[in-house]
């Protein structure tokens, strides 16, 4: 009996190690196939990349053949192709990097000339002031790039020995406000690294060659466009490779009406390919059963990989739209509504041209370190009453005395659009009879005409100044109407036609000394 029993017991502890046995394969089989279903997931197929060497080999001299009779002759390419000293040519490169982000190449080129001519060495970009730096980038937009190219020149004198980074890592690392297109954009056309840059004109084009439709802001999106730009890149001739990529999305693979027909690479482009099918496929629908002749065209699948693919389109393919069914992008949020009021405060100069004060802005945040005419933030919907007792009291404070709220002088508004901001100024205007000096504090100046012109001042100033004189203008034409009808002397002169923004019948236009404006004012029962 006790054989019997052992012997049971072997066989039930057999069966029950099989069993365990059994769970464990189970679930590492589970485990195993989930691995392997998580890179193919995330991988993309072979009809989104380039698998044949040949095609990109192809794709390569074609690409370069196109650069080399189309390129556009621009100044930061000529130092790039001629200048012998490596630390001139990064910084160069650079400072072009810098400035075309998020702006047009003809608004960069006479910037470009200037700041090279002003500041042509690392070293002296570093000696500069901030002041310098704002005034030589103003109009230029986006301000803060000014502000870290200096930044970044100083860390380079003092950090670096003067010595530009030589490499794509170093580059990314050691200069602020570069990113990784940037340091990889320098480091490819100036230290001849073997790299891809990925642009925005870069991303249009790589994605209308492998028909890539998913958002192209995703990470996933994001990491594939690299790894084709890395792949393709011509190892002998990276800088130029790069810059004909950009050059063909900038050109001839356009956001909007591209020219496919001028294109170096059409052969290689599922999106070209893929418009010409499905106008064949709907040609063949209109004829129906009067044509049964077989496609030639090869028909192309969106993707062969197995589930879902990261990198199709979520949203059906538009005909209307044709290759600019790629790249798609998410809806831009609304830009964010701000009113600002602001005023011009004008005193006769010392040589009898007029000064306008103007106020420097915080050194962080929107248009930092400019100067802009007094202004402050408006709330909700004011009227001109209240509006003018707010301008009232601060410019009281700054200039150290009570104003008399009545004299403020309505102008109309301004609009101006910011990447991220619609700001309308609400503009009003003030004029001193005096010259009298005011206690002045660091962030505050009086300039001339002349002098305002070429400070650091941005484009919504100067738009301002625009409605200023437009006003001025309109209102000297009309006095001297009313004047020539009292006098009875004709006027053959044409009047402007300007559109004359409403202006309070509390406002007068002649001038006061600046003692009456310092004086007690009654509270505005409203």
């Amino acid at each position: 009996m006790s054989r019997l029993r052992s012997a049971m017991n072997k066989v039930k502890g057999a069966r029950v190690e099989m069993a365990e046995t059994g769970k464990s394969n189970r679930k590492r089989s589970r485990t195993a196939v989930k691995e392997e279903k998580t890179p193919s997931a995330a991988s993309p197929s072979t009809y989104h990349t380039f698998p044949d060497r040949a095609d990109v080999v192809l794709l390569r001299s074609q690409l370069l053949n196109w650069y080399d009779k189309e390129k556009r002759e621009l100044p930061w390419r000529t130092v790039a192709e001629t200048e012998p000293d490596l630390n001139i040519r990064t910084y160069a490169v650079w400072v072009s990097e810098i400035m075309l982000q998020q702006t047009q190449v003809a608004t960069v080129k006479g910037y470009y000339n200037k700041w090279m001519k002003r500041w042509p060495t690392v070293q002296d970009l570093a000696a500069a002031t901030l002041e310098e730096v704002n005034q030589m980038w103003a109009g230029l937009g986006y301000y803060s790039r000014g502000k870290r190219l200096q930044e970044g020149a100083q860390k380079v004198v003092t950090e670096l020995k003067g010595q530009m980074p030589r490499t794509v890592d170093s580059l990314l690392k050691q200069l602020p406000g570069v990113g990784r297109y940037t340091a990889a954009a320098i480091g490819s056309i100036a230290l001849g690294q073997v790299t891809g840059a990925v642009d925005g004109n870069v991303i249009r084009v790589l994605c209308r060659l492998r028909a890539i439709g998913a958002d192209s802001t995703s990470p996933a999106v994001s990491e594939a466009l690299w790894d084709l730009a890395n792949t393709l890149v011509d190892p002998g001739r990276p800088g130029d490779f790069n810059q004909a990529m950009m050059e063909l999305g900038a050109r001839v693979c356009t956001p909007k009406g591209p020219l496919c027909s001028h294109c170096p690479v059409q052969t290689h482009c599922h999106s070209y390919q893929k418009v010409h099918i499905k106008l064949e496929q709907n040609f063949t629908k209109l004829l129906g059963k009067l044509s049964r002749k077989p496609s030639a065209l090869p028909d192309i699948e969106d993707c062969i990989s197995t589930g879902a693919c990261l990198l199709c389109p979520s949203e059906p393919w538009d005909d209307e739209l044709g290759v600019q069914n790629f790249p798609r992008k998410p809806a831009k949020k609304p830009p964010r509504v701000e009113r600002t009021l602001t005023c011009l405060v004008v005193r006769p100069g010392k040589e009898g041209e007029k000064e306008y004060l103007l106020t420097q802005r915080p050194n962080k945040g929107l248009l930092a370190g400019l100067w802009e005419f007094p202004s402050l933030q408006l709330e909700g919907e004011n009227t001109e009453v209240k509006q003018r007792r707010a301008l009232c009291t601060q410019l009281s404070r700054m200039l150290g005395g009570l104003l008399n709220e009545s004299l403020f002088h309505y102008m109309g508004e301004v609009v101006h659009i910011f990447s991220h901001i619609h700001q309308t100024y609400v503009v009003y205007s003030v004029c001193l009879n005096d010259s009298d000096a005011q206690t002045q504090p660091e962030n505050q100046q009086w300039l001339t005409r002349s002098a305002l012109q070429k400070a650091a001042v941005s484009t919504g100033l100067k738009k301002i100044l625009k409605l200023y004189d437009s006003v001025d203008r309109e209102e000297k034409q009309t006095s001297k109407g009313e004047k020539e009808k009292t006098t009875g002397v004709k006027n053959d002169s044409k009047p402007l036609n300007l559109k004359r923004p409403k202006l309070s019948p509390a406002n007068s236009s002649r001038q006061l000394s600046l003692s009456s404006f310092f004086k007690t004012v009654k509270e505005d029962p409203s």
